[in-house]
């Protein structure tokens, strides 16, 4: 898919929406205000006191008119030339694990260990298996497929020319394209951000993508994931429906995605547009599993029942909770908590799992459809994603990915951002001696210190869950809508007034919320409501 970045990657900066047709030439045309951190985000413009200050209001080149040629190194290029410099450290940091010959735990010792290429062999490619067919795969297919098409070709070249290293060729085959992926992804967000352009950089520049880009095949789904959200921008339901379902078929949470679309379409009344693309997503991820399901059932079922036999895994909810437990019983006999318990009766954790992220996504839904103005879609897909591994009993290490072009869209703030990736850092420093210390059979680091960066990891992106809230509820906090007038990442529903429905279930919340006046009196104090309905008041545009 091609992907044409901000203002044609050229320097020029265009108007999304052109001036009035009847402007007299040469009568300036009022545009949307673009963004520069240093002075719009008070992080950057703490830092940026180190060389200056601010970018000057009267700096050359400053809100520079559409159809006037600029520099080279326009922002949308710097941040795709960040991308491309951190992919790079990442393959420099995988380094030490590219020939396999893992020896005395290097891939711990080093930091280097990648599922890319340990799986090369654990999934039997290197024997010439086919995925599925010849051996179950604990992936979804599209994963699987990706596997077998680049896996089959250099074990047939490796067959002839012994002297190759097939792990290594597969692994830097992989990395090319995935990072490729990541590239393109960036790409998108830049065009889906043309004036907030610096966003992007925090993608490009975060130390979890450095650290986790390549551990294994998540940059799928994240590609897949914006394009489908770029085409659904372009008002193209049906090409993001399929992308989305190709994304979905990789790993699942880009359908995820679907349920923002339906309750926003809902709310703003688009019912075609919704049906079109959830009825595409759904179509695309039963056509890409057919073949699969029918002849090779017993390897297209692995994933399914990897996923619920798997224990609670180290890092989440469940992880921190049972090892609570344990320093709570202290060892007693015969004492056992309500964690510990579920870890030994995995199918009752499987579905307090589902529940809990079920009731999440209705709370998300209802916020959706009470907040005072229409939320943004990258917005509730942040949450909805974040539920999930908030409560799932698996979170590995890179998984963090998924959270990243969402946040990036969502809340573009590098404050609670970098916090965020701190403790994502120190959880992938934990998490690899525990992996060390599992290895080696001797404590690299105490159990408690490990709980700790993961209840930090967890602990941050909760925080990013409550300002994501907090900015839905009071609008007005909302950095991308001074930018732009409704939701750049909405579509359809972009600019769209609410469905009749909603002022009257929102009316009907705040009747059942406020206290109502004794009889004969009057209302002193003011209740909040104001004569007119929020949802029905023009955008603010700052």
């Amino acid at each position: 898919m091609s992907v044409q970045p901000p203002n044609g990657i050229d320097g020029v900066e265009r108007a999304e929406q052109p001036g009035p047709a009847t402007a007299a030439e040469g009568e300036a045309v009022e545009r949307p205000p673009v963004d520069h951190p240093s002075r719009a985000d008070r992080f950057v413009r703490g830092l940026s006191e180190a060389i200056g200050g601010p970018l000057g209001r009267h700096a050359a080149g400053q809100d520079r008119p559409a159809g006037r040629p600029g520099r080279f190194w326009t922002a949308a290029r710097i941040v795709l030339a960040l991308i491309c410099l951190s992919l790079a450290a990442h393959w420099v940091q995988k380094s030490p694990c590219m020939d396999g010959a893992w020896q005395d735990n290097i891939q711990y010792t080093r930091f280097c260990y990648t599922d890319v290429l340990a799986l090369y062999y654990a999934e039997g490619l290197n024997e010439g298996k086919v995925p599925y067919l010849d051996h179950p795969v604990e992936y979804p297919v599209v994963t699987g497929y990706f596997m077998g098409a680049i896996g089959l070709p250099v074990h047939a070249l490796g067959t002839d020319r012994p002297e190759l290293n097939q792990a290594m060729w597969f692994y830097n085959a992989n990395a090319l394209v995935l990072c490729a992926l990541g590239v393109a992804a960036v790409a998108a967000i830049l065009a889906l951000r043309r004036r907030r352009p610096w966003d992007a950089a925090m993608f490009a520049l975060a130390p979890a993508l450095v650290l986790t880009a390549t551990v294994n095949w998540d940059m799928l789904p994240i590609g897949f994931a914006m394009f489908g959200l770029f085409a659904w921008v372009r008002q193209r339901p049906l090409l993001a429906g399929v992308l989305l379902g190709i994304g979905g078929a990789a790993k699942m949470w880009p359908l995820f995605l679907l349920g923002p679309i339906l309750v926003l379409g809902l709310r703003s009344g688009r019912i075609r547009a919704i049906v079109t693309a959830i009825v595409a997503a759904v179509g695309t991820v039963v056509a890409v599993n057919l073949p699969v399901y029918l002849f090779a059932h017993d390897g297209w079922r692995r994933f399914f029942e990897l996923n619920s036999e798997r224990p609670i895994d180290w890092g989440t909810l469940w992880y921190i909770g049972r090892y609570l437990d344990g320093k709570w019983a202290g060892g007693a006999s015969g004492s056992q908590g309500p964690f510990q318990w579920l870890g030994d009766n995995i199918p009752t954790l499987n579905t307090l799992s589902y529940v809990l992220f079920g009731l999440a996504c209705l709370g998300v839904g209802a916020l959706a459809v009470l907040a005072p103005r229409r939320p943004r879609l990258a917005a509730l897909a942040f949450l909805v994603v974040a539920a999930f591994l908030i409560f799932s009993k698996v979170w590995s290490q890179q998984f963090t990915l998924w959270l990243l072009p969402l946040i990036v869209l969502a809340r573009p703030r590098w404050g609670a951002f970098l916090a965020w990736q701190a403790a994502e850092v120190g959880y992938f420093l934990a998490f690899y001696g525990q992996l060390l210390g599992t290895a080696t059979g001797s404590q690299i680091i105490p159990d408690g210190v490990f709980v700790l960066a993961a209840t930090l990891r967890l602990g941050t992106v909760v925080a990013l869950c409550v300002f994501v809230i907090r900015d839905i509820l009071h609008p007005e906090r909302d950095v991308v809508r001074r930018n732009y007038s409704d939701d750049p990442d909405g579509g359809v529903f972009d600019g769209a007034p609410d469905a009749g429905w909603v002022p009257k279930v929102r009316r009907w919340f705040n009747d059942q919320r406020e206290p109502r006046p004794a009889a004969g009196g009057s209302q002193s104090v003011d209740d909040g409501v104001a004569d007119v309905d929020p949802v029905d008041a023009e955008p603010v545009n700052r």
